[in-house]
């Protein structure tokens, strides 16, 4: 799961929550001693989502057909993969009112680590609305990729992707619904 799942999951929470799920990856450690206490609980709110979603057997599956070369990298193209799902899944009102809360967040606190100069492109370009469209998820996919070092193993994931799309879909669906029903906070 990457932004829109987590905001999704998250959104019955208060700001600072909702904060600290979307900020969860680019923060170091265990001790979260130094963040607002609703803030700390949204990073281990979004670390049990990840470990749910990483331990699940859909994402087994998944990744028992994914190609060789590219199965190491494959979580990080899922992640993506599963946002696309996700804002497809999400009527378009309640995706919207959604985003503007979590770009609000994002843009009046500076993200953490290695997401403070990707966040506010996020904000600026309208990613987690623009996820809804796949071929814009894999153009993220292969910008993830490119900046990783050695041969960009996303991008040679892509055509596995589009070919296996109707499974994923069926994937997520299975997915979505035992992550909600898990660790989904609604509003």
């Amino acid at each position: 799961m990457n932004f829109l799942a987590h905001g999704w999951l998250a959104r019955g929470g208060g700001d600072d929550f909702l904060y600290g799920n979307l900020i969860a990856d680019g923060v170091k450690g265990i001790d979260l001693s130094a963040w607002p206490t609703a803030t700390a609980a949204g990073i281990r709110h979004h670390r049990r989502v990840d470990a749910f979603v990483d331990g699940h057997p859909v994402v087994a599956d998944v990744l028992a057909r994914t190609p060789w070369p590219q199965r190491r990298f494959a979580g990080i193209a899922l992640d993506l993969v599963w946002d696309h799902f996700a804002a497809r899944t999400l009527g378009g009102d309640e995706r919207r009112r959604l985003t503007v809360r979590c770009y609000r967040l994002l843009s009046t606190a500076p993200a953490p680590g290695r997401l403070a100069g990707m966040v506010p492109v996020l904000v600026e370009q309208d990613w987690l609305n623009r996820y809804a469209d796949f071929d814009f998820t894999c153009r993220a996919i292969e910008g993830i990729g490119g900046r990783l070092s050695g041969p960009n193993r996303l991008a040679e994931l892509v055509p596995w992707l589009e070919a296996d799309y109707v499974r994923l879909a069926r994937d997520f669906e299975r997915l979505w619904s035992a992550v909600n029903d898990e660790l989904g906070v609604p509003a």
